[in-house]
């Protein structure tokens, strides 16, 4: 099998951050969340690139009664409350025309006419699998939300990105959030990068959590961990639920790092080539919201990769796919 370029982005706008921000103090990256979209299917489309939007539940919804009637009967029991989203849903607005920060139908329609691309699930409520005090149980309610609200829009839920990236792909702990994924029809998820430093705790209770934090960083512009591009041979193929690991986060334009710029394009480009040399995978994402601010530049960089894409996929057959695309056809080679 040739080596493939997969894109999954976070579509979640507000309730993918509502527990650290408030949408005054992240109103300009959130209010052009649509205009990213656009942009997104026209470059997109121009380069024969397909992307997966793994979408929160909660934007489905075509007003506040329509988000109220999907609410599972159990809801997560965070130990700490700030984590749930359910108490911010008495403020919100009527429908996405008042309120385009917690509602997305006609985002979510454009991709759907599209026919390029895929929407899968970033669960319904952005839940977290690795907060204290939330249940498997919850989850499976939370899925099941998910794939109701999505029905009538006549899309299927075939691929999963966790939020926050809270799943460990090999751990048994985590197995039966696995489980209830296989149970109502997932067939991938974006696991976490397999290097070391990925896959350490970056939250402040955690002695070093600086250090881990500044590599990460330092290595979306020089080469820390390597390619992070992956055999789709090597994935496991007896997994119910296969595991599509990230190799990049694609970091937004920064106007105080500008002159590191052309070496985080040349990382990404350089791993892509590599994954096209050696027919291994490359999964890159992002959330829409990060492209909210300096659009032009977030989107000449972005063009700089789609370019690299078509010309590896005219040298070397790299291909793009969508999770589930690409889930389907390691299945259908086992």
């Amino acid at each position: 099998m040739n080596g493939h370029f997969v894109i999954s982005l976070d579509y979640e706008i507000h309730w993918g951050v509502f527990d650290k921000k408030s949408v005054d103090e992240y109103r300009e990256n959130l209010a052009n969340v649509g205009k990213v979209i656009d942009r997104l299917l026209e470059m997109s489309d121009a380069y024969g690139v397909k992307i997966t939007f793994s979408t929160v539940g909660f934007l489905f919804a075509k007003d506040k009664n329509d988000l109220l009637n999907h609410l599972p009967k159990h809801k997560p029991t965070y130990l700490h409350k700030k984590f749930s989203p359910y108490p911010l849903i008495d403020s919100i607005g009527d429908n996405e025309d008042n309120d385009p920060f917690h509602y997305a139908i006609s985002g979510i329609k454009k991709i759907r006419d599209n026919g390029n691309h895929e929407i899968g699930t970033h669960t319904f409520c952005h839940f977290y699998c690795h907060e204290h005090g939330q249940t498997v149980e919850q989850f499976d309610e939370d899925l099941k939300a998910a794939i109701a609200i999505a029905q009538p829009l006549g899309i299927d839920l075939k691929s999963i990105v966790f939020p926050r990236n809270m799943i460990e792909a090999d751990k048994p702990i985590d197995k039966p959030y696995l489980d209830v994924c296989h149970k109502h029809g997932i067939t991938s998820f974006r696991g976490k990068e397999k290097a070391y430093i990925y896959n350490i705790h970056t939250t402040k209770s955690y002695h070093g959590w600086y250090i881990f934090k500044f590599l990460r960083l330092l290595d979306s512009y020089v080469n820390v961990t390597g390619a992070n591009t992956y055999n789709t041979k090597e994935i496991n193929q007896n997994k119910d639920v296969l595991n599509l690991p990230s190799s990049r986060l694609f970091r937004a334009y920064s106007s105080k790092l500008k002159f590191l710029e052309p070496l985080k394009i040349r990382r990404i480009k350089k791993a892509m080539t590599h994954a096209a040399k050696k027919n291994e995978l490359y999964h890159l994402w992002w959330h829409p919201h990060n492209f909210g601010t300096q659009m032009d530049d977030n989107f000449k960089n972005l063009e700089e990769v789609f370019k690299t894409y078509q010309k590896l996929n005219e040298k070397y057959g790299f291909e793009s796919e969508t999770m589930t695309g690409l889930a389907t056809k390691i299945k259908s080679t086992s």
